[in-house]
């Protein structure tokens, strides 16, 4: 059997440990089901910015079970719906995201709300928008995110 990275097994993953409760999470846990939990974004993706991801760590979306499978797509659709109702945004973005420094990692869908306010900011719209604000670095207020996710867990009850 080939030998498997820390990376391949979960261990040292930060989406394991964010799931896990063993890493700071502002926020805590938003969601969950028998197969994903919904968080806000630990990086400077902007106030009201969720990662979906596997309870289980998963490198691949090939590697999803079918019952994973099934719960993604209404999944995405009704935290986008929550996203939507509680920033109230232009636009939702819903990407996957599973690289870091450039090593596939804990596959995550980010659920960006598009503010009319980071655009003109960043004067920069869908991936440029999400470049410049990864370039900017500025993560959103803690307190803030706390309060955004009880608005969030309340929509998504």
């Amino acid at each position: 059997m080939p030998h498997r990275s820390e990376s391949e097994t979960g261990r040292g993953c930060l989406a394991c440990e964010l799931a896990a409760g063993t890493a700071p999470l502002p926020g805590g846990a938003i969601h969950r089901t028998a197969h994903w939990v919904v968080e806000h974004c630990i990086g400077p993706l902007g106030l009201g910015t969720v990662v979906v991801k596997p309870v289980r760590h998963v490198v691949h979306v090939a590697e999803l079970s079918p019952d994973e499978s099934a719960e993604i797509g209404p999944l995405l659709r009704l935290v986008s719906e929550a996203v939507t109702s509680v920033m109230r945004p232009e636009q939702v973005y819903v990407c996957l995201w599973s690289h870091a420094e450039g090593v596939a990692g804990h596959i995550h869908f980010v659920v960006q709300p598009a503010l009319a306010r980071d655009m003109a900011e960043h004067d920069a719209c869908g991936p440029a928008l999400q470049s410049a604000m990864f370039a900017a670095g500025r993560l959103p207020d803690a307190a803030e995110v706390e309060r955004v996710c009880g608005l969030l867990r309340a929509a998504l009850r």
